[in-house]
């Protein structure tokens, strides 16, 4: 099954250099695109400007891969951090380390149809904490029955 990647990066030299390490590392349909479309099944390959076009709450932000330049506004990375993407990687970093990336986005996405297809039970963590009952003890004097 060939996977989508849509790649929006708005520096043309490096947009290219990933699609074609995509072409050459794997059955990959890359759609360079303006602006991605959430409702695909696709991972999104985005840098700053296509991430802060994007609506927020991310519908599904583990399939986002992130890629910042080298002297990116720390704020980028928090707002990131927020909105739930887990896949952040620097313009520097080699493209081996941005395909890795973008292969785990794709294994993401491929485990959560397969979780909706079996109906599967995912864990969730709650932000509120449990109740826990405070231990109530006896502090008097036990007697043992003797016959």
């Amino acid at each position: 099954m060939m996977q989508t990647v849509q790649l929006s990066i708005g520096d043309g030299r490096y947009a290219a250099s990933v699609r074609e390490a995509l072409l050459r590392s794997c059955a990959w349909h890359v759609e360079p695109v303006e602006r991605p479309d959430q409702s695909q099944h696709a991972v999104l390959v985005l840098d700053e400007q296509s991430f802060h076009q994007l609506p927020l709450p991310l519908s599904n932000p583990e399939r986002v891969v992130l890629v910042t330049s080298h002297d990116q506004d720390p704020q980028v990375l928090g707002e990131a951090w927020d909105a739930g993407i887990v896949s952040i990687v620097s313009e520097q970093e080699s493209l081996n380390t941005v395909l890795l990336a973008i292969m785990a986005a794709a294994l993401r996405i491929e485990k959560s149809r397969h979780q909706e297809a079996t109906g599967e039970i995912t864990h969730t963590i709650s932000s509120g904490s449990a109740p826990i009952p405070p231990i109530h003890r006896s502090y008097a004097p036990k007697r043992c029955k003797t016959p």
